[in-house]
C-alpha cells in the first residue's frame, strides 16, 4: 500500500515551524512496509486543503493528515476532509464529555468552540490523545483509508505509535510487520543499489529498501506475516544474501550507529577507549556519551583546540608542532598516543584539522587511532564540505576505525 502525508498549517509554509511530523510519520510507515510517495504541505485554507485531499485520493491508498484539529476558525482539517469523502461531521457524546472534563480540571476557561473537538466524520474510529485536547480519527471510504493526527509533534508521535499503528496494521491485513536494519559504511548508496538492484526488484515480501544517511547507508528488510517468528524466518535468507554480497562494508544489523556498534564490541571485549579532539571539538565524546552504558568503556576525552593544550595535556612535542604544525600526521599520532597513556585507555582516537571557513586548506583532516600494542594508525582526509559536515564525517571515520580495531 502507498501513502501520502498532508500537513496542514500556514506556519509550516512560512518557515516558522519545522515539519517534524513528516519525518516521524514517514519513518514509522516505512517500518510498517507502507510506501510514502508524496508529502504535501498546505496552508489553512479550505479550498487548498480540499484540492490537496482530492489529489491525494487519486494516487494514495492511505492519506495521513497532521494539524488543523483544534477549536479555532482556521482548524479545518476534519471538516474539509470529511466533505471530500462525502461524510458528515457528527457530535460524539463521549468525546464531548471528555472535552468538558478536561477543561473542568485544567484551570483554563471553557468556551463553546472547544466542543468542535468532539465532532468527527460519521462512522470513524477515534484516536485518543491523552496529552492534548484534540483527538484524532481514522476511517475508510471508497477503498481509501484516512488517518488524521494532531500537529504538535509530541502529540502526533504518541498518537501515531499508540493509536494509528494498530489501525494501520489491520488495514494492511497483517498482524505482525517486522523490520531489520543492515548498516553499511564505506560504500555509497548508488554502489549498494547497483549490486543488489535485481535482487531488490524481485522481492515483494520481505522487501529490501536502501536509505542514505550522512556517511553511511542502511538497508531495511521488512516482512509481513501472521506471527513474528514467521516474519523473522522470512527475513533470515534475505539478510544472509545481503551479507554475502556486500561483505565487510556491513558493520552490523540493528546496531543503530557506528558509535553504538563500537560500544557493543568494546563491552563484549571488556576494553576501553579515550578521545583527543581538536577539529571535532568534543563531538566524539558527545556522540558516544549520548549512548546509555557508555561509561563502562569510555575513559574520557580532551578537547585540545590550541597548541599549548596539545602540549600540556596530551604531551605533543613542541618540536612536532613547530616542524609539522597542528594539522599534520605527526601531531595526530602524538595526540592519540598521549590520550591513551594519560587517560589509561586500551584504545584512543584523535582528530586534528581545519573545518573552515578560514585557513588553508579547508577540509584537510588527520585522524589517528592508538591500539593496546602500541601501534598507531593515521589517516589523511580531504573533504570539500561545510564545517558541520566535515566534523560529522570525521567522527564517522574515527568510530569506524575504532570498530575495525576492536577484534
Amino acid at each position: 500500500m502507498n501513502a501520502e502525508l498532508i500537513a496542514v498549517g500556514t506556519e509550516l509554509l512560512l518557515g516558522g515551524t519545522v515539519n517534524l511530523d513528516a519525518q516521524i510519520i514517514s519513518e514509522k510507515l516505512s517500518e510498517l512496509g507502507i510506501n510514502v510517495y508524496y508529502h504535501t504541505v498546505v496552508g489553512d485554507n479550505d479550498a487548498r486543503v480540499r484540492a490537496a485531499v482530492e489529489i491525494a485520493k487519486s494516487r494514495a491508498d492511505i492519506i495521513v493528515t497532521t494539524g488543523g484539529l483544534g477549536p479555532t476558525y482556521d482548524d479545518m482539517t476534519k471538516q474539509t476532509v470529511a466533505a471530500a469523502f462525502g461524510k458528515k461531521l457528527v457530535r460524539f457524546p463521549e468525546e464531548e464529555a471528555r472535552v468538558r472534563s478536561w477543561f473542568s480540571g485544567s484551570g483554563f476557561k471553557f468556551t463553546e468552540n472547544n466542543l468542535s473537538q468532539a465532532d468527527f466524520p460519521e462512522g470513524c474510529t477515534i484516536l485518543a490523545n491523552p496529552i492534548g485536547t484534540a483527538p484524532g480519527c481514522a476511517f475508510e471510504s471508497g477503498g481509501k483509508h484516512v488517518v488524521m493526527l494532531p500537529g504538535p509533534p509530541r502529540e502526533c508521535s504518541r498518537m501515531l505509535y499508540n493509536e494509528a499503528v494498530p489501525y494501520l496494521k489491520q488495514v494492511c491485513g497483517f498482524s505482525e510487520i517486522v523490520s531489520h536494519n543492515i548498516h553499511i559504511y564505506g560504500m555509497g548508496e548508488s554502489a549498494v543499489e547497483a549490486q543488489l538492484r535485481d535482487y531488490m526488484l524481485k522481492l515483494t515480501n520481505p522487501t529490501l529498501a536502501p536509505y542514505a544517511k550522512l556517511g553511511e547507508v542502511q538497508l531495511r528488510v521488512t516482512a509481513k506475516a501472521a506471527t513474528k517468528p514467521e516474519a523473522e524466518a522470512m527475513m533470515t535468507p534475505v539478510i544472509e544474501r545481503v551479507k554475502s554480497t556486500l561483505g565487510s562494508v556491513i558493520y552490523g544489523v540493528d546496531v543503530g550507529s557506528l558509535e553504538n556498534a563500537a560500544l557493543i564490541r568494546l563491552k563484549e571485549r571488556n576494553l576501553t577507549f579515550a578521545a583527543a579532539e581538536s577539529v571535532t571539538g568534543g563531538l566524539i565524546a558527545k556522540r558516544f556519551t549520548d549512548l546509555p552504558g557508555s561509561s563502562a568503556v569510555f575513559r574520557g576525552g580532551v578537547v585540545a583546540y590550541t597548541d599549548d593544550v596539545k602540549r600540556s595535556l596530551l604531551g605533543v612535542s613542541p618540536s612536532t608542532l613547530e616542524t609539522y604544525g597542528a594539522v599534520s600526521e605527526q601531531t595526530a599520532r602524538e595526540m592519540a598516543q598521549g590520550a591513551r597513556a594519560r587517560l589509561n585507555a586500551d584504545f584512543a582516537v584523535a582528530s586534528t584539522g581545519n573545518a573552515g571557513p578560514d585557513g588553508d586548506p579547508v577540509g584537510l583532516v588527520f585522524v589517528a587511532l592508538a591500539a593496546p600494542d602500541g601501534e598507531v594508525t593515521v589517516r589523511e582526509l580531504k573533504m570539500g564540505w561545510d564545517r558541520e559536515r566535515i566534523r560529522e564525517a570525521t567522527a564517522h571515520v574515527l568510530f569506524h576505525m575504532l570498530l575495525q580495531a576492536v577484534k
